[in-house]
């Protein structure tokens, strides 16, 4: 159930493209511009096929390094299910991010609510999440989603859920 790269493949960071009939692409170091997530909580690797107030694909390679295998479960590691929903929420707000730009000013994207998630199969070290989100609907500063998760092509994940877009709360 593993996917795999190419043993010949390697990183290279490109800044975000215009958006051509396939979006745009993101790698980490775009994501960590359009959202303020850092490890261990960044739960996405890229984000590609990014088409504004539409859609985005979002990646996750999961790793045994991963902080929480060690806990869930010992001998027996699986990727928690609110962490792929979280890896939803991530990819829809980087698109949100990405769709909106400078008009945000500081502003960012919150998580508000998720209905109908349903965990359809197991998510292990080695596998690779494919996540792709559509824009159901957006007004004002309200966006709601509906997610999915694949390994290859097993459904591994999906919810509904929305995101608002409000000032940061001050530093401490």
């Amino acid at each position: 159930m593993s996917e795999t790269a190419d043993a010949g493949a390697r990183a290279v960071s490109v800044p975000a493209p215009a958006a051509g009939p396939e979006g745009t692409e993101a790698d980490v170091n775009r994501i960590m511009e359009l959202i303020p997530h850092r490890y261990p909580m960044l739960m996405i690797d890229r984000v590609s096929h990014m088409i504004p107030a539409k859609s985005a694909v979002g990646i996750k390679n999961v790793t045994i390094n991963e902080p929480f295998f060690p806990g869930h479960f010992p001998g027996h590691p699986i990727f928690p299910g609110v962490l792929i929903v979280e890896a939803m929420a991530q990819t829809a707000a980087a698109l949100v991010m990405q769709t909106l730009g400078k008009a945000l000013g500081n502003r960012v994207v919150y998580f508000m609510t998720i209905d109908k998630a349903r965990f359809r199969h197991p998510v292990r070290p080695g596998d690779t999440l494919r996540i792709p989100v559509h824009v159901v609907r957006n007004r004002g500063p309200v966006w709601k989603f509906r997610g999915e998760a694949f390994v290859g092509n097993v459904l591994c994940a999906e919810a509904d859920y929305a995101a608002t877009i409000i000032e940061p709360p001050p530093e401490a």
